[in-house]
């Protein structure tokens, strides 16, 4: 009996400590980040991973481009196993991403894009434009989300900001 108790104990004690190894949290506040730098590879990898992909895809990469300013992003997609592929999807999804890494990473003056079959650069300040507001004053994910679904609902919007 003791030696179950035993068991017991040390599989509790494991499995404890396997639950306080896990230090990435996709439900953690992605504002945690605000104020990160392009050259945060960690910080700009988290707030990357929390962020939606398109149709399926998955990102799969990211470059950095901290040699020269403007600095920039650079994300890269892959497609998963699913058939859809809608360019409107690329469009909201490369809109609201850039939403969210503009508002949290300071120098970031450029997003590229990647998809399987089509490509968009965004620039904060056409974006900033678009809005008519600094995505750098947001305090909270719930805002700056209520903001950009807004415009995201308005298909003539959208196709507009890419026009542009």
């Amino acid at each position: 009996m003791i030696k179950i108790i035993k068991c017991f104990f040390f599989l509790l004690l494991v499995l404890l400590f396997l639950n306080g190894c896990n230090p990435s949290n996709v439900n953690e506040d992605i504002f945690q980040f605000k104020d990160s730098y392009v050259g945060d590879n960690g910080a700009v990898g988290n707030i990357t991973m929390r962020l939606p992909s398109p149709n399926g895809e998955h990102l799969n990469g990211l470059e950095l481009k901290t040699t020269k300013e403007p600095y920039g992003i650079i994300l890269n997609y892959k497609k998963a196993d699913t058939p859809e592929e809608i360019e409107k999807n690329y469009k909201e999804t490369a809109i609201y991403n850039a939403t969210f890494i503009f508002a949290l990473v300071k120098n970031a003056d450029w997003i590229t894009f990647n998809f399987v079959d089509q490509e968009y650069r965004i620039t904060r300040e056409k974006l900033q434009k678009w809005y008519g507001k600094k995505l750098r004053e947001f305090t909270n994910e719930e805002d700056l989300a209520k903001l950009t679904q807004e415009f995201l609902a308005d298909e003539g919007k959208v196709s507009q900001f890419f026009r542009e």
